[in-house]
């Protein structure tokens, strides 16, 4: 069953809940996929596949990004970096030495602003809370960066999915499933584009910056 089938066949009350679950989690450092879940909740909204607004939706994103975000920096606060060793050794993909000497460079270096546009990118958007929280950032200027962040994240993506949704559907009728198409591969597209970039400063601080890249190889805790 994919994301759309669940959607469809539980009560709205509960796609609000899933998307503040997946959003959140993902948020709090674990790889789920939340921008495809919020992308997928919007435009099912925008069809009439799901009898849900989508400002339930943006705030049930929202809310779970902002709770995911402080219970990762909450955690990494408390844990240091042996939380980054954790989460190194379960899911070595997503958390690289060099995604983790990286997030820790752009963390130390731009501070809240990195709190900020991290939730737009994917590969950051696992990061902030986190590291922040190792990093021991400030929580009075983590969670304004995380909260602003997390609203124009949720409610961007809900609003701009739904509303593309809404004219395609209306302009193509019949065939507004070729619009919608076209909307999640838009959606899809810019997120790979960013992820690319990132990709790419990712390569180019890990090769210039090998001793921090060594660093960042944790040892696996028990």
């Amino acid at each position: 069953m994919n994301v759309a089938e669940l959607f469809q066949s539980i009560p709205p009350i509960l796609v609000c809940v899933v998307v503040a679950l997946v959003v959140g989690i993902e948020s709090a450092g674990i790889p789920l996929p939340g921008e495809v879940t919020l992308i997928t909740a919007a435009v099912l909204s925008s069809t009439g596949g799901l009898a849900v607004s989508p400002l339930w939706l943006a705030v049930a994103g929202a809310a779970g990004a902002i709770t995911g975000d402080s219970t990762g920096y909450a955690v990494g606060h408390r844990l240091g970096r042996r939380l980054l060793a954790v989460l190194q050794r379960r899911f070595p993909a997503h958390f690289s030495p060099e995604l983790i000497a990286y997030a820790e460079h752009v963390m130390t270096s731009r501070g809240v602003w990195a709190v900020f546009f991290g939730r737009f990118v994917a590969l950051l958007r696992m990061f902030a809370g986190p590291v922040s929280g190792v990093l021991r950032m400030p929580y009075h200027r983590f969670l304004p960066a995380n909260a602003l962040g997390a609203l124009l994240w949720a409610f961007g993506t809900i609003y701009a999915t739904y509303y593309l949704g809404t004219v395609a559907q209306s302009v193509l009728q019949d065939a507004a499933w070729v619009g919608l198409a076209a909307v999640a591969l838009l959606a899809i597209t810019v997120s790979l584009f960013l992820r690319r970039r990132v990709a790419a400063a990712v390569a180019a601080y890990a090769a210039a910056h090998p001793d921090e890249v060594a660093a960042a190889r944790l040892a696996p805790t028990t």
